[in-house]
């Protein structure tokens, strides 16, 4: 992991990177929880099985002095691997720019504005609004004044500001890599002014031209495919954590974590990518819609 990128990871990323890689460590030494307590069995430090099971469920923090004590007793060699471990622990609890854009963002959103900036890559799939990674802040302001009419002049601002930081990931040294597909309908549905919408979209058709980001139509012609089920993202995160994925509803945001759900995500995500148009033939549509808007200003 290069310096620029750790920097970048935030607080709860390292600690899921850190237990994630306990956990399978163990597994390679095909120790179960108890052998590894027979193992620190008069060691220095109070451990117990029900403590090495919250550290690995990501339920307890681990420190520095005891991830080495768990390194030696997997028998881990590998200087560069040892050193970039107890580089997690020691900085596992250092937090980042989110914390002072969070305040004004839902509770449930929270998590996911924890891990966003150290996603190796994104996947999603959108069915009535442009992602929020790809939003112009007059598409934003023109998106959250719809949703939420009333709300205060201030706290509008603040989302907005707080939406445009997001992006950053997108423009970072080792920038996200992020995969769009998007439901036609989008493009057909106003937010905000014709010129809003005109510049929405054209910023959608400039983002074409970049390496790490892919954009893809699905027409309204595919018919039924597993759109249907809603909107949905598939989250990559630096190895070793397995990827998870993501879901906002009315009641708020879901985070999938099980393995067989996980598999469903990228099932269907599969699906969509073949029933949607390439990437080259998505810019075309989304020239037209961008045209379209122009000829109503």
């Amino acid at each position: 992991m290069s310096t620029a990128f750790a920097n970048a990871a935030s607080a709860t990323v390292r600690r899921w990177q850190l237990t994630e890689a306990l956990r399978q460590l163990r597994e390679q030494r095909e120790y179960t929880i108890d052998d590894v307590m027979d193992q620190l069995h008069g060691q220095p430090g109070k451990w117990s099985r029900s403590k090495l099971s919250r550290i690995e469920n990501r339920e307890q923090r681990v420190k520095p002095h005891e991830v080495e004590q768990l390194l030696n007793v997997y028998e881990l060699t590998d200087e560069a691997v040892r050193a970039w471990l107890l580089g997690l622990a020691a900085t596992a609890h250092e937090r980042g720019y989110w914390l002072a854009i969070r305040k004004d963002l839902p509770e449930d959103f929270h998590n996911l504005l924890n891990v966003e900036p150290a996603l190796v890559a994104r996947r999603q799939f959108e069915t009535t609004v442009v992602p929020g990674l790809l939003q112009t802040a007059d598409y934003t302001r023109a998106l959250i004044n719809g949703a939420n009419p009333g709300l205060a002049h201030e706290t509008v601002e603040r989302r907005v500001l707080a939406r445009m930081a997001r992006q950053q990931v997108l423009t970072r040294p080792h920038p996200l890599r992020l995969h769009v597909i998007l439901d036609e309908t989008i493009l057909e549905r106003p937010v905000g002014s014709a010129l809003i919408m005109r510049n929405q979209l054209q910023r959608l058709a400039d983002t074409l031209t970049e390496d790490h980001i892919t954009v893809q139509v699905l027409p309204k012609s595919a018919g039924a495919t597993p759109a249907l089920d809603g909107a949905f993202s598939i989250l990559t995160l630096p190895e070793p954590i397995p990827d998870f994925g993501y879901a906002e509803g009315p009641g708020g945001a879901v985070y999938i974590e099980d393995r067989t759900d996980v598999r469903v995500c990228t099932e269907r995500w599969g699906i969509l990518t073949d029933r949607a148009l390439s990437a080259t033939d998505s810019l075309d549509v989304i020239r037209e819609a961008v045209k379209t808007y122009a000829e109503q200003i």
